[in-house]
């Protein structure tokens, strides 16, 4: 598909937003892991995690919701566990630091679970599970949703998240396996793009309070968001709520701060990631090559009439990647626009485009 939009180069656009973090007092290592996570999620294509949440991560350091210099701690700790406290900072300091932990106790004990709370939005799900793949390992990672926009089935309080989920799979010499999916038929983040693109969304996205189908991204206030399969989807965000939020003590059901609309509260944004040695249930290069048949059994699958050959999971997120490093990250006008009246707001230099 060919992608439409202002190309920067993936160097620019890091530097821009190390200055944006610099300006709000981010100390610099922090600014330029979490600026160098967020360009990694536009690099891979997930274009509504990445620096189109700059506006939200700015408002909320500007008016107190995110602190600044966050004071990371591990609160609890087994050999195979750990909780992590996030100290209200940007969210992806503190993934990053569970992810890391995970992969460290998964290479002693086979399994590692960390807990996030006290955390802030992160970004996509996939970025703290493809580390694990290049460790031999799967990786698993779920959040609650940083809104409620879901109601439970058969309700009408928003009372659940988008609550993501996203698994990782290694599979020998081929890409990996990369499931990153909301429990909703549509991401958040997807209606808010279409919304600042003027475009409107599919039925099936969104019903208003009155049942009937909403397609005016402008009008998500209206109403709530649809969870995959009906009950099937309601059930899994329950889960995820459980393990990622109650669990951790962090942020679920009527505790969720909108940290949109909310820019001055702490969110306390639960999460968790888990990685889980393949060498601990065998060979990892025996596992690849079964792996990689299954793959391209799934591949050679006959296509119906129409439809595009089948897929793997997060195929074609590298090749995505490198062609996006060559020629540079696609930003619609209006994105850019916003950056542009982000610079404007805190007097720094603006984004260069060319």
């Amino acid at each position: 598909m060919q992608e439409t939009g202002v190309r920067i180069q993936a160097e620019d656009l890091t530097s821009f937003l190390v200055d944006v973090f610099a300006y709000f007092g981010v100390p610099p290592a922090d600014a330029r892991l979490v600026a160098g996570l967020m360009v990694e999620a536009d690099l891979r294509g997930y274009d509504t995690h990445g620096v189109f949440r700059l506006r939200q991560y700015v408002n909320r350091l500007r008016d107190g919701g995110i602190a600044a210099k966050s004071n990371i701690k591990i609160v609890q700790e087994t050999a195979a566990t750990a909780l992590v406290d996030g100290g209200n900072g940007l969210g992806h300091l503190a993934m990053k630091t569970a992810t890391d932990l995970a992969i460290h106790k998964a290479k002693a004990s086979g399994i590692g679970w960390v807990g996030v709370r006290n955390g802030n939005h992160a970004g996509p799900a996939a970025l703290y599970v493809r580390p694990q793949t290049q460790e031999q390992m799967i990786g698993l990672c779920a959040a609650v949703g940083s809104a409620n926009h879901v109601a439970p089935y058969g309700g009408s309080d928003l009372l659940l998240g988008t609550n993501p989920l996203a698994i990782a799979v290694p599979a020998g010499a081929q890409e990996a396996f990369v499931l990153d999916m909301a429990t909703t038929n549509a991401a958040m983040g997807k209606i808010k793009t279409l919304a600042q693109r003027g475009e409107p969304m599919p039925e099936g996205w969104m019903v208003g309070r009155d049942g009937k189908p909403l397609t005016d991204p402008n009008r998500r206030d209206d109403g709530f968001l649809l969870p995959i399969g009906g009950p099937k989807g309601y059930g899994l965000a329950m889960a995820i709520g459980l393990l990622a939020g109650s669990l951790n003590g962090a942020a679920f059901g009527s505790d969720v701060v909108d940290f949109s609309s909310d820019t001055t509260s702490p969110s306390n944004t639960g999460q968790f990631v888990a990685a889980i040695s393949i060498e601990a249930f065998g060979d990892p290069s025996a596992f690849g090559t079964r792996v990689e048949k299954v793959f391209d059994e799934v591949r050679a699958s006959e296509p119906l009439p129409d439809h595009a050959p089948v897929r793997i999971p997060g195929q074609e997120r590298d090749h995505r990647r490198q062609s996006r490093m060559n020629s540079g990250i696609p930003l619609h006008p209006n994105l850019l626009n916003e950056l542009r009246n982000i610079a404007d707001e805190i007097s720094i230099p603006p984004l260069q485009t060319p």
